[in-house]
Parts: C-alpha cells; structure tokens; sequence
C-alpha cells in the first residue's frame, strides 16, 4: 500500500484491492485519475539504440516511465484529496504511445473515505 502526504499532511491511501484490510469504507466519491505524457530525448535514443545492438535494459526508459508513473499518481492522489478522499482502491495503470517518441501513463481508481 502506497500514502500520499499532503501539505497538510493528510493521507490518502492507495490500494490494488477493493478494500483495505482493517478498515471500512464509509463513502464513495467516485472515480479519480491522473495522467503524464513524457517524450523521449534525443540523447536518449541514441543510447538506447546502441543498448538495443548489444542487449540490455534500457534504463533512460526505465526511469523516463518511472517519472511518469509518479507524477500520474501525484496527480491522482491529489485529485482524490481534493474531493474528500482518505483512500483510492482498485488502482489501475496503463501505458500507450500517443505519437512517435512519446508514452503517457494513465492512472485510475475509485475515491473513497475509510474508517
């Protein structure tokens, strides 16, 4: 389970599941999202280019993708707060390529608050 610190500093949960064990939903708010689309660098294509003749992980991308999965989180979670929220379940990702050089992560999940 991943927590989301506001400035405030509330909490809001996340979970995979469709509760959080221990606690109890007492109110739905509904569907929360956030989304980041990041494009590839030129320096980075030519390594990953080179890695791709040779083998191995490309970790420009690796961590291109890692940023963007934060920052859609981020963006959820603060959705979530902005509602009302102490937790968003059923958290789900996707990933798609929107044009050449270019993937956005998409994050969604159900607001609710806990007990």
């Amino acid at each position: 389970m991943r927590h989301f610190v506001d400035r405030k500093r509330r909490t809001v949960q996340l979970s995979n599941l469709e509760t959080i064990p221990g606690k109890r939903v007492v109110k739905h708010y509904g569907l929360v999202q956030g989304r980041a689309v990041r494009a590839k660098h030129v320096g980075r294509d030519f390594v990953a280019a080179f890695r791709h003749l040779f083998g191995g992980e490309l970790d420009a991308y690796t961590g291109l993708l890692h940023e963007a999965r934060e920052e859609a989180l981020e963006q959820m979670q603060e959705s979530a707060h902005q509602v009302g929220a102490n937790a968003v379940l059923n958290v789900r990702f996707s990933t798609s390529s929107v044009m050449h050089g270019a993937a956005e992560v998409f994050v969604y999940g159900t607001a609710v608050f806990v007990e």
